[in-house]
């Protein structure tokens, strides 16, 4: 069994499922938890967790609806008090796991979800004491919500609310390559430009921290890598395993922050009535903003450069275009149903948006509009 211990405990394995959750729920003192989880897993997989769970285990199961949102966090809770839970387990994809964090606060803290909100001023009040012990279970690789401090949900008036503390990085993680097996190539592909782009951007984040731009960039070689192989090949299971890998490293990176494709990506998932995939966002945004974070990046596109395997006078946002286009990914935002008007009621969203704080260029809601705009 590999265990990897950097912000929190890691097993990262293909097959480790198994011994892994029985070793975790051991260790965290787990013998009710609530299994938090969505759809997307299907049958299989749900099936595979639950039997892997020790026989003296007694499990609650809450599923999410399609968009992770403070209603069905209530109702996770109220599940979890009747069924006298003492711990969460998180498994599926990345709102899956978000939901589970959430629950973790009300839980332990109790109140609204907006009171923990980062826009109101919330990640202080969360609390290490008091919080359930977490195990998550991705079983896609993207957003790296298996390590990350970050949980997004909608609140009770449809705003997408972000929780962020330290506190709320899971107990442990449980990464098994083989739980991704089943992905879809569209699937594959937005998550995989998720976890691409998270990359990218974490490495070119404002801030010092040479080991968050290691792990950036090494993550960045692995999804460059094998990200068409993925799609092409949702079998392979070393491809798999690298794109795993790279979701892994763009959120133990994320200490450093993001950047100016995530805070639009937020904007337009917050938006009532918007439904767009978090990785699509970012594959269509991040050759824009490279182009307006340009005179504040120096010359750190020459490692993204050696990263991505290109030559060194490559253009890397068009590199980026033709990857995007060959694992099928739309290239405008238009493509993905938005509007004008919607670039209109994202701009002022994204420009509050803590990662615009930590983007190189830091941007207006007008240079948000007008980098929407030019990608619609």
């Amino acid at each position: 069994m590999t265990l990897i211990t950097y912000l929190t405990r890691i097993h990262f394995a293909d097959g480790v499922l198994e011994d892994a959750l029985k070793a975790e729920l051991e260790a965290l003192g787990i013998a009710r938890p609530l299994v938090v989880t969505d759809r997307a897993p299907g049958d299989a997989l749900r099936a595979r967790m639950l039997a892997a769970l020790p026989e003296d285990t007694a499990p609650a199961l809450a599923e999410l609806p399609a968009r992770p949102d403070e209603a069905a966090a209530m109702a996770a809770l109220e599940r979890y008090r009747a069924g006298g839970c003492d711990g969460i387990l998180g498994f599926g994809t990345g709102p899956a796991l978000d939901l589970a964090k959430a629950l973790r606060v009300l839980a332990g803290q109790g109140g609204r979800l907006a009171a923990y909100a980062v826009s109101e001023g919330g990640g202080g009040r969360i609390r290490c004491g008091g919080l359930a012990p977490m195990i998550a279970v991705p079983t896609t690789a993207g957003s790296g919500s298996e390590v990350a401090p970050d949980a997004t949900v909608l609140g009770q008036d449809g705003r997408a609310l972000t929780l962020s503390s330290r506190h709320l990085v899971p107990s442990a993680a449980i990464c098994d390559p083989t739980l991704t097996l089943a992905m879809a190539p569209r699937e594959t592909a937005e998550t995989g430009m998720d976890a691409l782009s998270r990359c990218i951007e974490t490495y070119l984040a404002r801030g010092y921290n040479p080991p968050a731009d290691g792990i950036a960039l090494d993550g960045l070689a692995r999804a460059a890598g094998n990200l068409r192989r993925a799609c092409a090949h949702g079998d392979d299971l070393a491809a798999r395993r690298e794109m795993m890998a790279a979701a892994l490293n763009g959120a133990l990176a994320l200490q450093k922050g993001l950047g100016a494709a995530h805070a639009i990506a937020h904007a337009l998932g917050a938006l009532p009535g918007v439904a767009v995939a978090h990785g699509a966002v970012n594959a269509v945004m991040l050759p824009h903003v490279l182009a307006f974070n340009a005179p504040a990046i120096g010359d750190r596109l020459g490692a993204i450069r050696a990263a991505l395997g290109l030559p060194p006078d490559a253009v890397v946002s068009e590199a980026l275009v033709g990857l995007a286009a060959e694992v099928a990914m739309p290239g405008r935002l238009g493509e993905m149903g938005l509007t004008a008007a919607h670039v209109e009621a994202a701009a002022p969203l994204a420009e509050r948006d803590r990662h615009n704080g930590t983007n190189p260029r830091r941007a207006s809601g007008r240079d948000y509009a007008e980098l929407m705009h030019a990608a619609l």
